[in-house]
């Protein structure tokens, strides 16, 4: 599914407005408490762990061995972060622009 279809789906556009809607981190938390199981938002949280690894220059063993996430999680993210769509780099920019992206590095 790219961009255009998932704003086309008419389940998919009310579950983006919900999440444009949220004004803090303490609704988008309540919000992602009552949509996902622990174990989806342990793998999204690590998702973006990786992509802020993977776009500090990290290398994929790095990264791996930093976050737990898979070989396919690692190239799967690379993938999107370097991708036309734009949302991690987005996410990301924004977070380090609000002072609110954390300094993640591989543990040695």
């Amino acid at each position: 599914m790219d961009a255009n279809e998932l704003r086309q789906d008419e389940d998919a556009t009310l579950l983006l407005s919900a999440l444009s809607s949220l004004g803090s981190a303490d609704e988008a938390a309540e919000l992602l408490l009552d949509l996902c199981t622990p174990r989806e938002i342990s793998d999204l949280s690590q998702r973006l762990e990786v992509a802020v690894l993977l776009s500090q220059g990290h290398s994929y063993a790095d990264v791996i061995h930093a976050t737990g996430a898979s070989s396919t999680t690692v190239s799967r993210v690379s993938k999107c972060l370097n991708g036309p769509v734009g949302g991690y780099r987005r996410a990301l920019a924004r977070l380090e622009r609000e002072g609110l992206a954390v300094d993640v590095r591989p543990q040695e």
